[in-house]
């Protein structure tokens, strides 16, 4: 869908009325364009303009490095011709104005659309060329700690919603001059800067043209997050689990750079795409890469017990309530079948309103201020779920398994969503065709994760296909880091050494405290 654009002419003339009028009908007449026009210099009767938007530019900068100078400092400046400049502007562009980022633009889109973005133009009689200047200065948030991805050990920045920032957030970790940064827009309205980063001689260059070739087919009125990109680029947007990467931490998108994939930015987004995305990530934590493996490794195994934990455990207690209750011990069926006596409502719709309910308080714990939503998920939990007990419309055993489930649910993050919806579908089967049933969906759930890719790569690697090295080195477990010498071949890098060879350490060979026996 392409935007209606009004008619006009596409490069500048030599008039600057001709230009000023054509600008103006353009941007229309909005109270937060500034169109100043001036003299330039004292000494030369030349008229200009100065064209900025209030609010998106640094008026500090604007008054003291372009206005100021432009006014009172071009005392050389007597016509329009200068010994070593063809033209006015390329005198102001070389002598006059201190600022950085400076470019000489003859297109009238071009040249507004500059202006919408925080730069300011400045235009001059008999000049068919103006001055675009970087002048961005709105208000932005300081780099405060992450929210979402907590973290005890590593560092505590996170990326903000200016992109400028966030680039420099990862250049700070990778002073590498292969730390590679394309720029685009997007969006026919909006007109959202987005930046691939990635680190050439690492990153495999078609998975770069791939990503490029994605984000060119997006055609929009606006980008306003990165959810928006992701679910235009994801490789099977009918799929129940993400194969595009979210992470509001500098160091963990930095991480997976130094692995092979690469990273998407999107201006006004506090977060970063990381692509290819595969199952295993989810699991995965960034105190694992700072605390020592042992422990690491076993707490990404809980997670995955938590996982299965959270979507199993509602069907599996249905099934064998409703089809299987021989598998219970028998001091347990008696205790179940105590609990539930004279309830009203099966066993499978029993933990459907739970689940549900469930459900509704965490989304409410989540929308409401942080000072309620704490109080509302605690007591909403507490009372209801006391309340329900007493009446009799729910068994205590129900709870106790909703509330097992609720905990475990949180301990994977990024498939939080995905799993609730498996944990209903599990739920439903096992209310009908028992525990046959929920295999029968397992089995469909574990074909289906096996044939979908994230931008090319299978999303069970490297389980699927098998690569030993890489599962016993980063998957489930992780190994020391000095034994991590080599990049996950499943990413294709370009340069597959991480490091040096011999880096566990070792004690001195010739100790000098030691005693001499």
């Amino acid at each position: 869908m392409k935007a209606t654009k009004k008619v006009s002419p596409v490069n500048l003339s030599r008039k600057l009325e001709d230009n000023l009028k054509n600008i103006k009908d353009i941007l229309g007449e909005s109270s937060d364009i500034i169109i100043r026009e001036m003299k330039i210099s004292s000494n030369a009767n030349v008229d200009a303009a100065v064209i900025y938007i209030d609010g998106l530019v640094d008026r500090d900068l604007v008054s003291r490095d372009i206005l100021q100078p432009l006014m009172f400092n071009l005392q050389f400046v007597k016509d329009k011709t200068n010994q070593k400049h063809s033209s006015l502007l390329g005198c102001i562009k070389s002598s006059v104005l201190s600022v950085g980022q400076i470019k000489a633009d003859g297109n009238i889109d071009s040249i507004v659309s500059s202006i919408m973005t925080g730069y300011t133009a400045i235009l001059a009689q008999g000049a068919n060329q103006a001055l675009v200047i970087d002048t961005k200065g709105w208000e932005k948030r300081a780099i405060e700690s992450p929210e979402n991805e907590i973290s005890i050990r590593g560092p505590k920045d996170s990326f903000t919603e200016t992109l400028r920032i966030n680039t420099a957030l990862l250049r700070r970790k990778i002073r590498d001059p292969n730390l590679s940064l394309v720029s685009m827009q997007i969006g026919q309205r909006s007109k959202t800067d987005v930046v691939i980063a990635y680190i050439k001689g690492i990153t495999p260059d078609n998975l770069i043209e791939e990503i490029k070739q994605r984000l060119k087919r997006i055609d929009t009125d606006a980008i306003l997050d990165i959810g928006y990109i992701e679910q235009y680029i994801e490789e099977n947007p009918l799929s129940l689990v993400p194969t595009v990467g979210t992470s509001e931490r500098p160091d963990v998108v930095t991480a997976r750079m130094l692995e092979g994939r690469a990273a998407i930015l999107v201006d006004g987004s506090p977060m970063a795409l990381t692509v290819p995305f595969l199952f295993v990530e989810g699991f995965q934590n960034p105190d694992d890469y700072y605390a020592r493996p042992f422990f690491a490794s076993f707490v990404r195994i809980i997670r995955l017990l938590g996982f299965l934990l959270s979507i199993y455990l509602p069907g599996i207690y249905v099934a064998l309530k409703s089809f299987h209750p021989e598998l219970f011990p028998t001091p347990l069926l008696i205790t179940v079948a105590a609990a539930r006596e004279g309830h009203p409502f099966p066993v499978v719709l029993e933990a459907l309103l739970m689940l549900i309910l469930f459900e509704i308080l965490r989304e409410a714990g989540l929308r409401l201020p942080r000072s309620l939503g704490q109080a509302v998920s605690i007591v909403g939990a507490l009372v209801i779920g006391q309340a329900a007990v007493s009446a009799g419309l729910v068994g205590a055993p129900m709870v106790i398994v909703v509330a097992a489930t609720a905990i475990a649910s949180f301990m994977v993050v990024p498939f939080a969503d995905t799993g609730a919806l498996f944990r209903l579908i599990m739920t439903i089967v096992a209310g009908f065709l028992g525990l046959f049933g929920m295999i029968i969906i397992s089995l469909e759930v574990l074909s289906h994760l096996a044939a979908l890719r994230s931008l090319g790569v299978p999303y069970l690697s490297p389980v699927t296909p098998l690569n030993t090295s890489d599962l016993i080195k980063d998957t489930w477990l992780r190994a020391p880091l000095w034994a991590l010498g080599s990049r996950p071949a499943f990413l294709d890098p370009l340069d597959k050494k991480r490091q040096s060879p011999d880096q566990k350490p070792h004690p001195p060979q010739n100790n000098p405290n030691e005693r001499k026996s």
